[in-house]
């Protein structure tokens, strides 16, 4: 189904072009004339979760260890807010619908688990917290947290507890330690606690179901578009991870194509297309006169839903932008997820100069640990074929593809406590617009990471020196940004809190919080 039609309205300075062929669509506007740093220095997926809300009609753990009303629900171990828990909302944001987790398919699962382990002639409860414990002969609380080498309170080793009890299928300990949990965490607690919520809510969500039916159990309906929208450009505005992916990649594309006068970008995952507009304006300036600008926007139905609309809008401001600063510009549309893109799709003319970006990108393409294709060095390949004179690469510096799920678990646990503590200086915790901003932008990438495995995990970073083998292999060399780029994140950089860090080695950009690297900026020709 194509996501507009030929009745396209007449744009004050020229007229918008549409077209349509197999995957891809076009229109134009006229032409219009002339791992650590030094010291010294989206996914939307068929299955959804939910974190923040859940059921009260079973219950509730008091949150004894959080001056916050959120808790665990016995039954799902989703973090609850109580507050949402009843009808009348008062917040000026309205809270997402509520979540559960199906009951009977957790039930089955949790008595799977215990027969394997005291046997099925047993008569144990189905209470999610305390059925193990039921069945075993009763251990004092400060008994097994020696056991498992807890200090009281200690919620980092609670969380790094439950989950090596999880990867070595205890699931007496896992009992323990869910519930033990399910006092500690908080969605307005402090990094720690809130980060703990959605690691939670990932190890339930993996202990629930297997296989392609992982996570499903957990249902929870999206935002409306403008919510989702809102809490994206929330995390945009108060983290710079964003801005320092985009500002260097447009960077490195503007001094890649100076002094060309026919150009062509091609985005994977273009989203909202807003990091073109501070580009096509300054092209739009050049000494000389502008050149001619195509735009092939690659996106799927995901970002879709959060533009509320297809690839036609994002064509139609840029084509604004474009005519309101008097430069040529025609853009082309594919609507398909990165690893379906064919290069019959990117529509190349001989004379163009080209410019690849993946923001934020590959590392939701299938690799060879996913499958035989292997569409990530595929798609890698397939854009050196075209000879593009720029590749600007952004992507966030964690090992999680291939990785074990306990080493995955640690390093998930050890980036988003980065992460979080750099959320947390922005906005107060009791932020309505925070919580709702972290539950549907960055949980379902932690809820992913640890539920899920196969193809249902699509969050697979990797570190930069895998990234740097795969480039070579392709036949791509470094493209080093220059000191240019590297000042003006600099300079962006002093508008955000002084722990962010920023560190260039051979041309690459390295941009962390306090010693931990989060996010790397480089470019290939």
């Amino acid at each position: 189904m194509p996501y507009y039609n030929n009745s396209a309205p007449v744009g004050e300075n020229g007229r918008i072009h549409m077209a349509e062929n197999s995957l891809g669509h076009h229109y134009s506007s006229s032409d219009i004339g002339s791992q650590r740093i030094n010291n010294s220095n989206p996914q939307v997926f068929e299955a959804q979760y939910c974190t923040l809300e859940s059921s009260s009609a079973n219950g509730v753990y008091p949150a004894q260890s959080s001056t916050s009303s959120h808790s665990i629900s016995p039954l799902s171990g989703s973090p609850l807010s109580q507050h949402d828990s009843h009808s009348d909302h008062t917040y000026s944001s309205p809270p997402s619908a509520s979540c559960l987790t199906e009951v009977a398919d957790l039930l089955i699962k949790q008595k799977e688990l215990e027969n394997s382990i005291v046997g099925p002639g047993l008569d144990i409860s189905s209470d999610c917290s305390r059925s193990l414990l039921q069945a075993h002969v009763p251990v004092r609380p400060d008994n097994w947290r020696q056991l498992l080498g807890i200090n009281g309170g200690d919620l980092m080793q609670v969380v790094i507890a439950c989950g090596k009890a999880v990867a070595e299928n205890d699931v007496f300990a896992t009992e323990l330690l869910i519930s033990e949990l399910g006092h500690l965490v908080s969605v307005s607690g402090d990094p720690m606690q809130r980060l703990g919520a959605y690691m939670l809510e990932g190890i339930v969500a993996r202990l629930s179901s297997s296989g392609s039916m992982l996570y499903k159990s957990l249902k929870c309906k999206e935002p409306t578009s403008s919510e989702l929208m809102s809490y994206m450009h929330l995390l945009y505005e108060i983290c710079p991870f964003y801005k320092f992916g985009y500002m260097s990649a447009n960077g490195a594309i503007a001094e890649a194509i100076k002094g060309e006068n026919f150009v062509h970008i091609i985005d994977f995952q273009i989203a909202q297309g807003s990091q073109w507009v501070t580009l096509l304006q300054a092209l739009a300036a050049r000494p000389g006169g502008p050149p001619y600008i195509r735009i092939t926007g690659i996106d799927d139905s995901n970002s879709a839903y959060a533009r509320g609309g297809g690839l036609d809008i994002v064509g139609r401001t840029l084509c604004d932008v474009a005519n309101s600063c008097g430069l040529p510009f025609e853009f082309n549309a594919v609507p398909a997820a990165s690893h379906e893109v064919e290069l019959q799709h990117l529509a190349i003319r001989h004379g163009e100069i080209i410019a690849v970006n993946f923001a934020y990108q590959l590392h939701h393409v299938p690799d060879e640990s996913v499958s035989t294709e292997n569409h990530r060095d595929r798609i890698i390949r397939m854009i050196k074929s075209i000879n593009p004179r720029v590749v600007t690469l952004v992507e966030q510096e964690s090992n999680t593809n291939t990785a074990p799920f306990f080493p995955r678990y640690m390093e998930t646990l050890n980036y988003y406590t980065a992460m979080f503590e750099s959320i947390d200086v922005a906005l107060p915790r009791d932020d309505r617009r925070r919580m709702s901003a972290e539950q549907h932008c960055v949980a379902r990438d932690i809820v992913n990471l640890i539920a899920c495995e196969g193809a249902e995990r699509v969050e697979r970073h990797e570190l930069f020196g895998k990234w740097k083998s795969r480039f070579a292999m392709a036949g791509f060399r470094p493209y080093p940004l220059s000191s240019v780029v590297n000042n003006t994140i600099n300079t962006l950089l002093h508008t955000y809190n002084s722990y962010y860090r920023l560190e260039e080695r051979d041309g690459v950009l390295y941009l962390g919080w306090k010693n931990r690297v989060l996010v790397v900026s480089s470019a290939w020709c």
